[in-house]
């Protein structure tokens, strides 16, 4: 079961818990909680995204 990644609030059928929209790796069941989580994600948020895109360059290479 998905957590929020601030609170620890679970994904139930009132709360739904939205990615984030860099990395995609952590969910939060709000804005507040997203930046009160900023501090401690920021980093790991950024190596993720890079290696995202990453993936998405390789996957367009013309393949020989």
């Amino acid at each position: 079961m998905m957590c929020c990644a601030s609170c620890g609030t679970t994904e139930v059928d009132d709360i739904k818990l939205q990615k984030c929209t860099t990395c995609k790796s952590v969910r939060y069941c709000s804005v507040k909680c997203q930046r009160e989580h900023l501090p401690q994600h920021e980093e790991t948020c950024k190596k993720r995204a890079a290696e995202l895109r990453d993936e998405i360059l390789f996957k367009q290479l013309p393949q020989a």
